[in-house]
């Protein structure tokens, strides 16, 4: 058993609301894609305060649940011996298991489990890094910087095969297919670098600008609202069509100045993602290879309160991304289905899975990550206090005053 921390929220002072800054980005387009509107300072949905039920996470909620909601939704200076709480959970040491001296894990680059919300230790390095990094783990923590040197590497704009990883044996010698691989890669470990504070890393900063520069162009591009072609009887995107990833999106959220050096394409991106969802699943036509790309976001992944509860893991990662980005708050659909979220929870504050609430048999590489957060299986108190946790993070992202119970 791993003991809880004794910590009483009865005897913490509720920090003072924070309220939202809105940002006025000027209209430089009229003939692109996206025209980027003028945001006026009416242009962010009123956040009422969300309640935060710090007292039962502290007694339920596993150590790295517990280090979180103390540091980043109720934002307590707490003690520095607090800081090791998070290497008290299972876990994070069940993944090391597997981590080889040269920072890779058995699983390759980007593999997850199957099984959903097992935390199953057979993951590739990337989703293996950041989760580690969502159980509070420090990026200087010498396992983390052993991978590290890996990530910086993935970085690189070339072509070389040997850093393919799971993509190698699909790719063989296709240059198509090696570029493919690479640049998925590439963005992923973008993303986990990101993660771990390296905003302002030369190298980040070099790859995220690539990135952002051919998302940019695409979506200035007049087709970026339509982009599918039809090949055969087959809808696919072109070639050198390049719609943003999730990953790219991960990169993002946690890079705040990058993303206000290059405001047009955020508000560009913004419009991009609040389109509909296609209904033909993203095939992308690779050289003369027609190729699933399930990491792609082609538009609004979470429409409706009837996909929410098919998948809350992945749409809590994904109204977690847009809180971070900015984006959460000027979106009435978004913001009515945290609401939703947020009413689902008991008298006490904590969520608790409705019966229109199912769970996936597996989850995309950007979402595991996220999910669980606790030892043992995620299920009754473990799983609800992850929810719960998450949810009050979104809420403090969106600029939502937080009141601690």
């Amino acid at each position: 058993m791993i003991p809880r921390l004794g910590l009483s929220a009865s005897a913490v002072p509720t920090p003072a609301p924070q309220p939202p800054t809105p940002v006025t980005l000027p209209d430089t387009s009229t003939s692109l894609a996206f025209p980027l509107p003028a945001p006026s300072p009416s242009a962010a949905i009123p956040q009422p305060p969300a309640s935060f039920p710090l007292a039962w996470l502290l007694t339920h909620g596993s150590p790295a649940v517990q280090y979180r909601a103390l540091t980043e939704v109720a934002t307590i200076d707490t003690p520095a011996r607090l800081g090791r709480l998070p290497y008290a959970g299972r876990q994070g040491w069940e993944l090391l298991l597997h981590q080889r001296p040269d920072g890779t894990w058995d699983s390759g680059a980007l593999s997850v489990p199957e099984t959903g919300l097992s935390v199953n230790p057979s993951v590739g390095a990337i989703p293996a890094y950041r989760r580690l990094l969502e159980l509070g783990w420090h990026p200087d923590a010498p396992p983390l910087a052993t991978t590290r040197r890996l990530l910086f590497r993935l970085l690189a704009e070339d072509n070389d095969p040997a850093f393919l990883f799971e993509f190698g044996p699909s790719a063989g010698s296709d240059p198509d297919l090696i570029k493919r691989g690479r640049l998925i890669l590439r963005e992923a470990a973008a993303a986990a670098l990101a993660q771990a504070g390296y905003e302002a890393d030369p190298r980040l900063r070099g790859a995220a600008r690539r990135i952002i520069e051919r998302i940019g162009a695409f979506l200035r591009s007049p087709n970026a609202d339509k982009p599918f072609i039809r090949v055969g009887n087959q809808h696919v995107l072109p070639h050198d069509a390049a719609p943003p990833s999730f990953h790219a999106l991960v990169m993002l959220a946690y890079m705040p100045h990058f993303r206000s050096e290059h405001h047009e394409h955020i508000e560009r991106l913004y419009q991009y993602l609040t389109l509909q969802l296609p209904r033909m699943a993203p095939v992308q036509q690779v050289g003369e290879h027609l190729i699933e790309q399930p990491h792609l976001a082609l538009g609004d992944i979470l429409p409706s309160r009837y996909v929410m509860d098919g998948d809350v893991p992945t749409a809590l990662a994904w109204l977690e991304l847009m809180a971070r980005l900015g984006f959460l708050r000027r979106n009435e659909g978004w913001t009515r289905l945290l609401d939703k979220l947020l009413d689902d929870r008991d008298r006490h504050g904590v969520w608790r899975p409705t019966r229109s609430v199912s769970m996936p048999t597996g989850l995309p590489d950007w979402v595991w990550p996220t999910l669980p957060l606790a030892d043992r299986p995620a299920e009754g108190d473990d799983f609800s206090a992850t929810v719960t946790f998450r949810l009050g993070l979104i809420a403090r992202l969106a600029g939502r005053p937080i009141d601690l119970v």
